[in-house]
């Protein structure tokens, strides 16, 4: 009698954690981990009553279109999941959130277009990712930023096009990649991939068969053979430009800036204006071929060749200005921070607003001219005269202002 009842009372206790669906079959393997193998069951969903301590949960080639918040609640140890040759289209947010333990997931030939990338920011042990043979047409560029153990990657055989810079970055422990198979277009936005393949330690299945599928020009080239000249990362300079250097203004100073870009494709212009009030971003030029200013409240005119001018340049407007060129490949910008002194004695003005002018050597900057690369510091200052008062034709009195000297008072990188 006591051997049965100890046999009973084993049974009790292991039970729960024997715990198995009539569909799958579960056993527990030399390394203590427990198994359940539901494969090819021609299961729609994930079968319920699975045993809390499953670390190896095998669901592949069933019929499962749908993963739910929940599908997974019953296994939270699972460390590997094969969900591949299904047919899941769709994937709940959370569905894989819970899975801390998990190493290898796998859902590869499905029908998955959307994901919930947030999912694997709980998965930093994940090893083995496969998502290949599925509908993922793009991919957020921190997809697999904490997937710090990521060793292999499968993206094969999907319909993406391109893919963000930085997709890769900070995944140290990346050794297998593979993206093969995948229409790419190949424009600029892709030629990192070009400089990462050249330089990463990372084994690039099969990669002469990650080919262009776009332009036509490159159609049926390796991605990794985009030529160099295609794609050339901005360039810019930033000058001065005026033809109000020693005249007399009645209407104030206009302050205009160039912008110089190189590069290919042909990058965009792009401005940002901060001032000790605001803060202006300018996409694109506003002032059209006509003269017409798009914006009529804006007092920034941004020109389509480059050139900002800025009316009536005031105390108020001093602040940075910034000259972007964006381009596919990449963006390059070059600062400069207008300041506006005003006395009868610019350069003791100059040391009372810059104190360490006093032992910083300035340089004349004249019309034309591309401000000094060589220059250390990040202040321009436009020093003019005070306005002073003369009389009018009709007897007034009407102020003027003379414009001095563009002095770079601790000098300015303008170039890059």
């Amino acid at each position: 009698m006591r051997p049965l009842l100890c046999c009973l009372g084993l049974a009790v206790l292991l039970g729960p954690c024997l715990a198995c669906p009539s569909t799958c079959s579960c056993s527990t393997k030399k390394n203590g981990r427990l198994l359940a193998e539901c494969a090819y069951k021609d299961l729609q969903e994930v079968p319920k009553g699975l045993s809390s301590n499953v670390t190896i949960l095998t669901l592949s080639a069933n019929r499962i279109g749908w993963l739910g918040q929940g599908s997974f609640a019953e296994v939270p140890e699972v460390q590997s999941l094969w969900l591949g040759y299904n047919q899941i289209g769709a994937v709940e947010p959370g569905a894989f959130a819970l899975l801390v333990h998990l190493k290898n997931l796998d859902l590869s030939h499905n029908k998955i277009a959307d994901f919930p990338w947030q999912d694997l920011r709980n998965l930093s042990g994940l090893q083995i990712l496969k998502m290949n043979n599925n509908r993922l047409a793009g991919l957020p560029w921190d997809a697999f930023r904490f997937l710090k153990d990521l060793r292999s990657l499968w993206l094969n055989d999907n319909e993406l096009t391109t893919l963000a810079e930085g997709t890769f970055d900070n995944l140290p422990s990346l050794s297998q990649l593979q993206i093969f198979n995948n229409p790419f277009n190949c424009s600029c936005k892709v030629f990192w991939l070009k400089k990462w393949t050249e330089k990463t330690s990372v084994s690039i299945t099969k990669g002469g068969s990650t080919l262009c599928v776009a332009p036509s020009r490159l159609k049926g080239r390796a991605v990794t053979d985009i030529p160099d000249h295609h794609c050339i990362a901005p360039s810019v300079q930033l000058t001065y430009l005026s033809n109000l250097d020693n005249t007399v203004m009645y209407d104030g100073l206009t302050l205009t800036l160039h912008c110089s870009v190189a590069g290919s494709p042909p990058p965009e212009i792009r401005w940002k204006i901060q001032t000790s009030s605001r803060r202006v971003e300018i996409n694109g030029p506003n002032v059209a071929r006509d003269g017409n200013v798009k914006q009529s409240q804006e007092r920034f005119l941004v020109f389509k060749n480059g050139t900002m001018a800025i009316p009536n340049f005031r105390k108020e407007d001093e602040g940075i200005y910034t000259c972007l060129a964006v381009n596919d490949v990449g963006t390059r910008d070059v600062s400069v921070n207008v300041a506006l002194a005003g006395s009868e004695n610019p350069a003791e003005d100059l040391l009372q607003d810059d104190p360490q002018a006093s032992h910083l050597g300035g340089q004349s900057c004249y019309k034309g001219d591309e401000m000094d690369p060589s220059g250390a510091g990040e202040k321009l200052v436009i020093v003019y005269h005070t306005p002073r008062e003369s009389k009018s034709r009709s007897g007034g009195v009407v102020p003027q202002v003379h414009l001095g000297i563009l002095l770079l008072a601790l000098g300015i990188m303008l170039c890059c």
